[in-house]
């Protein structure tokens, strides 16, 4: 046979199978990752046809409709990106919305949010977004979130910003998706993206992945780089996965951690940096020893329901669980974190402007300006008190900022969740995560009428120290979903994703909303 036959035969074959693609359905917007990948493989699918059924959605469901106000702006390549994704990455193909402080060197915006930083885009991408293109992810759009990431304001809203509005809860429209990754976590849920990448401080995707029923991992600090990322604090900030499965939010941290010359923090994570999907094992609940955290309990009633559900799920699949356990120093934490990230924030903002030498912001004192210039659009709300307490505060080379820091580090890992699971053998600690009680019950036109409607405590622990957490949904109460929170010491990641992963197949949790306009009257 020559050349020449050879290749009309391999046409000839390869034809039916392009041929077998068809248009994508509302049931590929919540596929899983694997399932797309096999889809793009078998010719069923292509990327650039879940892209655009994902575009079409953003513009019916998020713009118009329900009305989720979850994509701040969507990516104006990311169809002509599609029509040439492909290879072999562990993301080829899969669209990601990235939340509104992580830099896209591109056509897109990076603002937190806020009206003070849209004059001109990024110069390059965060390094997180540069390993999602390098593992052949569509970025397909900037999230919504708290602005500023909840750091503007101690009387701030959930999930507003002044160049977004306010993100609504897919669940229940009327109710908080939480904040600050408050629209990565709607916008996933929605079937708006196949998985986004949230960022935290303290609770920023532990919470919103919790109110609209996603997994949710914030790594240890230093796993995944922050440079790109508009900063509250070097000293807890980290970026993470949110997905509706484990599986997923696994796949997509494999893609994002590992050490970065740029960001000092990251010195160690190649050592730690792996396929986490290796650890998605439904027997892994077998043998563990979970530490129950009733300190972080006893708040919320459908969050204790789920948490006993927990508990007997873990049990039934031969769990050990230790009931309950004592983190120590777990009140002594509050008032020393807060100056720590009022004075990293007023230093680290400082060193992200400079990167971003296009736009005439360049301290902090010039976002204060900025937004008491532009008061009607940036604070119809709520003000900027965080934003003058940090301004007031000392550099980050001040004894007494050294010593809050290092003291709460100690205090929360070494001598708190560290102490926590040397005493009792655990492997992980568990406590439940925010329940509907927890989401604000009223919105008027573009505001919360009852404010932020975070618990506290539920994540501090973790990210004082610097240590992994992981939230699942385990169930719904009314018609909002529940979950609980595992956590652990540092670089423990492998044993949080088998945990949560074989949980998560007992307990199913995950279900598609419905966005519902509000409660039904009991």
């Amino acid at each position: 046979m020559t050349h020449v036959s050879r290749l009309a035969m391999s046409l000839a074959l390869a034809l039916p199978l392009a041929a077998q693609a068809r248009e994508a359905t509302q049931d590929d917007a919540f596929a899983s990752i694997a399932t797309l990948r096999e889809a793009y493989a078998h010719g069923t699918l292509t990327p650039d046809g879940v892209t655009r059924l994902f575009l079409d959605r953003i513009a019916t469901i998020d713009h118009a409709g329900p009305n989720l106000r979850s994509v701040i702006e969507t990516n104006p390549d990311a169809l002509a990106i599609a029509a040439k994704a492909g290879g072999k990455g562990p993301l080829a193909g899969i669209p990601i919305v990235l939340k509104d402080n992580i830099d896209t060197g591109d056509r897109m915006m990076t603002a937190a949010g806020s009206l003070a930083l849209t004059s001109k885009p990024a110069p390059r991408d965060a390094t997180v977004t540069a390993k999602l293109r390098k593992a052949g992810a569509i970025i397909l759009g900037k999230a919504n979130l708290s602005e500023w990431a909840n750091m503007r304001s101690a009387h701030a809203t959930s999930g507003w910003t002044g160049r977004g509005g306010l993100t609504r809860n897919p669940y229940v429209l009327d109710r908080n998706a939480c904040g600050s990754s408050a629209g990565s976590g709607s916008a996933v849920a929605a079937g708006l993206a196949t998985a986004a990448i949230g960022s935290e401080t303290d609770g920023s995707i532990l919470c919103p992945a919790s109110m609209t029923g996603l997994v949710g991992i914030k790594p240890t600090v230093g796993l995944v780089s922050r440079t790109g990322i508009i900063p509250i604090s070097a000293t807890q900030d980290t970026a993470g996965p949110m997905a509706r499965s484990v599986a997923d939010a696994a796949t997509v941290l494999s893609a994002i951690a590992g050490s970065d010359a740029r960001d000092p923090a990251t010195a160690e994570a190649d050592r730690h940096a792996t396929d986490y999907t290796r650890f998605l094992d439904p027997n892994a609940l077998r043998g563990k020893r979970i530490g129950v955290a009733r300190q972080l309990a006893g708040i919320e009633p459908n969050a204790d329901r789920a948490l006993a559900h927990t508990i007997a799920v873990l049990k039934a699949q031969g769990a050990i669980v230790v009931d309950p356990v004592t983190i120590p120093h777990l009140n002594e934490l509050s008032q020393r974190e807060l100056d720590v990230l009022l004075t990293d924030f007023k230093h680290d903002i400082a060193a992200y402007l400079a990167t971003r030498p296009d736009q005439p912001m360049r301290t902090l004192a010039d976002l204060i300006a900025f937004n008491e210039r532009e008061a009607a659009k940036e604070m119809p709300w709520f003000g900027q008190d965080l934003f003058l307490a940090a301004q007031a505060k000392g550099g980050v080379d001040d004894p007494d900022f050294i010593e809050k820091r290092d003291t709460n580090r100690r205090l929360a890992g070494p001598e708190g969740i560290d102490a926590a699971l040397e005493k009792d053998h655990l492997d992980a600690l568990l406590a439940p995560s925010w329940g509907p009680a927890f989401t604000t019950d009223l919105v008027l036109g573009d505001h919360v009428v009852s404010g932020d409607p975070t618990v506290g405590g539920v994540s501090a622990p973790a990210a004082i120290a610097g240590y992994p957490s992981i939230t699942l949904p385990v169930e719904f109460a009314h018609e909002l979903p529940v979950g609980v929170v595992f956590f652990g010491t540092k670089w423990s990641e492998p044993t949080l994703i088998g945990i949560a992963y074989a949980l998560e197949q007992q307990v199913k949790a995950y279900r598609r909303p419905t966005f519902m306009a509000t409660l039904p009257v009991e």
